[in-house]
Formats: structure tokens, sequence, C-alpha cells
């Protein structure tokens, strides 16, 4: 049987562990609060974008929008993933990178050239540890992305759309469900897919003209989808690492009670045997 001298040992360190953990269990849920405000505050005004646009962006009108161009064969693609900068949150860079790969391979098996965009050190350091080659690598962005942050990925990429040098782009996140639910997602942000609305349509007087007004909105649409992937991916990386701290407490909890039991044992065992001992030495005195 282990000392108890040893097994107190362990008992502090598990314990001091526990209370690592429990705090970032606290970070984690005061940070989520924050993140998950900004993502539903964030879906009603993305819906109605949608929404607009779904109503007048017309295949006559895909033509001449440049950012609405269907193109007959992806021949080249673009797949941005988006990783976070710290671990301690299971498995949720693991399944971002696994989707992200299987998508490379999935166009890569369709005949479709691809160019790989890596953003947040996880990711960065996964591929690079393999040896995986990738045309962009990023971690700057920070926790709380704006706009200007989305633009930033996706500006460059819409340009050279427009210019013909890419056919598709696709945004590889973190769906934020609820706070247990947060399945890897894959969006296509370029091309700007059309839905043409069935059944009789409301008539609109348009000023300026649905092209002019398109010329604004699809740029705009497209910065929106690559924003609220952020924002969803950053609200489930604090939900994962929230559910992994309270995981880690509680495993610690139930480890440092299980120690616990066998520090008591212990003890009584070594106070068991000073006794038996003490009556030995003493019967020896008497004998």
């Amino acid at each position: 049987m282990a000392k108890s001298r040893d097994v107190y040992r362990r008992m502090k360190s598990v314990d001091n562990t526990k209370k690592i953990t429990r705090t970032m269990e606290m970070v984690s849920t005061a940070k989520l609060r924050q993140a998950q405000r900004r993502v539903i505050e964030a879906r009603p005004y993305s819906a109605q974008l949608n929404d607009v646009i779904g109503r007048l962006a017309t295949p006559a009108l895909a033509e001449l929008a440049p950012l609405l161009r269907q193109p007959d064969r992806i021949e080249t693609a673009a797949v941005v993933l988006l990783t976070s900068n710290r671990g301690l949150c299971g498995a949720f860079n693991a399944n971002l990178i696994r989707t992200a790969t299987k998508l490379l391979a999935d166009l890569e098996e369709q005949g479709t050239q691809t160019e790989f965009h890596v953003y947040g050190n996880k990711g960065i350091s996964y591929f690079r540890f393999r040896g995986i080659e990738m045309d962009l690598q990023r971690n700057d962005l920070p926790d709380r992305a704006g706009t200007e942050d989305a633009k930033s990925v996706i500006d460059d990429l819409a340009r050279r759309f427009v210019e013909g040098q890419l056919d598709a782009a696709y945004v590889v996140f973190a769906e934020f469900r609820n706070m247990v639910s947060t399945p890897p997602a894959v969006r296509q942000v370029l091309p700007v897919a059309v839905e043409e609305k069935s059944g009789s349509q409301p008539f609109y007087i348009l000023d300026p003209s649905a092209e002019e007004i398109l010329s604004q909105l699809v740029p705009l649409y497209i910065t929106n989808s690559t924003f609220s992937a952020m924002l969803e991916t950053a609200a489930a990386e604090h939900a994962a690492r929230r559910t992994a701290m309270k995981s880690a407490t509680d495993n610690a909890e139930e480890f440092l009670n299980n120690l616990r039991r066998t520090y008591n044992r212990a003890r009584q065992a070594e106070i068991t045997n000073q006794i038996a001992e003490i009556i030995g030495g003493a019967d020896a005195l008497d004998g």
C-alpha cells in the first residue's frame, strides 16, 4: 500500500489542477455568454439580407453581377479553415481539421485545383507538423472579430473570383447550435447561391435599379457570411472549452475522492502498525 505522505502529495497536485480547470471553466462561461449574444444578435440581420438578395437576384441579373457568376465547372477553389489559437477545448479543432481535410480530398477527387487558407494556431501547427502545404497561414484574428476582420479574410478571394482566378470559396467553421452542440460545417461563400422564389412574388418599384442595389448588397452579403462564420466559431470554441474544462473538473473531483479513500486507508494502516509496535515494545519491556 502507498504511504500516506505520497498519497497526500498526489491529492494536493490533483486539487491544484482542479482549481485551474474550474477557473478556466468559469472564464469560458463568461466569454461564452458574450459570444452567444453576438451570434444571436447577428442572425436576424443575416436572415433579412439573405431574403432581400434572394428576392432581387434573378438568373438574368446573375449574368450582370460578377459576384453572382455561376461557373459551369469548379476548376479552382479556395478552402478557408477557421480554428482556434488556444487548445484545451476537447475535439473542437480536430473535428474542424477533419472536415477541412475531407473537403479538400473531395474537391481534388473531382479534379478541382485547390488552395488552402488556415486561420488559427491549432490548424497551422497540425498541418505544418504533417508537412501539408498551406497557401495562407494567419493567427492574428482577434477573439472579438469585427466586419473588418471578415473583409480581410474574404475580400482578396472575392476580387480573384471576379477576375476569374477562382471559381468557388468555402469556409469551414464550427456551427453554434447550443451549449453542447457545435458541429463543424462547410459554407460556400463564393459564388453567391441564388435561390429562385417559388409562387407569386410581390411587385417592387426599385430605385435605384436592382443591378445597382445588388452591386452594393452582394459584397455585403459575402462579408456578412464570413463574419457570421467567425462569430459562430468563436462561440463554439468557448462552449467546447467550457464543456472540456467542466469534464476535467468533474474527473479531478472523482479522482480526488478516490485518493482521499486511499489516503484514509493508508493512514489507518500506519496508525495500526504504530499501535502494534508500541504494544510489542511494552510487552518486551515487561518480559
